[in-house]
């Protein structure tokens, strides 16, 4: 008796071990899954903040492209790449109105151009909106 005695126990001891393993194992699991949950947010708001830099610092790129042919077509007021510069930069600021002006120069300065004409007919539609 003696001997299944000790069995018995060495045998607890054993599927205890295993228990304890699984729960450490489990724990360890369940600490690093909560610290992953709780850096997502920060992580999160990271890239929030490191989009809205980006988006501000291409803003202002444009912005000063902007002004750039501006002082351009003040000396030369029938510049065509200037013109076509800032109905780009306009549009990418979402300026439809803005670029409107500079696309009716092109039109005037070249009216066998079918595209400015398009995009002058689509803008003014745009506007109308």
């Amino acid at each position: 008796m003696d001997d299944s005695r000790e069995e018995y126990v060495v045998q607890n001891r054993e599927k205890a071990k295993k228990r304890q393993k699984i729960l450490i194992l489990i724990s360890i699991v369940t600490f690093f899954g909560s610290a992953v949950m709780a850096a997502i947010p920060a992580i999160q708001e990271i890239a929030q903040q490191d989009n809205a830099s980006v988006i501000e610092g291409e803003e202002s790129i444009l912005k000063q492209q902007e002004q750039g042919f501006e002082l351009v077509l003040q000396r030369e007021p029938n510049n065509q790449v200037a013109l076509e510069g800032l109905v780009k930069v306009r549009l990418a600021l979402k300026d439809v109105r803005g670029a409107i002006k500079p696309l009716e120069k092109l039109v005037e300065l070249n009216p066998q151009r079918e595209d400015y004409k398009r995009e002058l007919n689509d803008l003014k539609k745009d506007v109308k909106k």
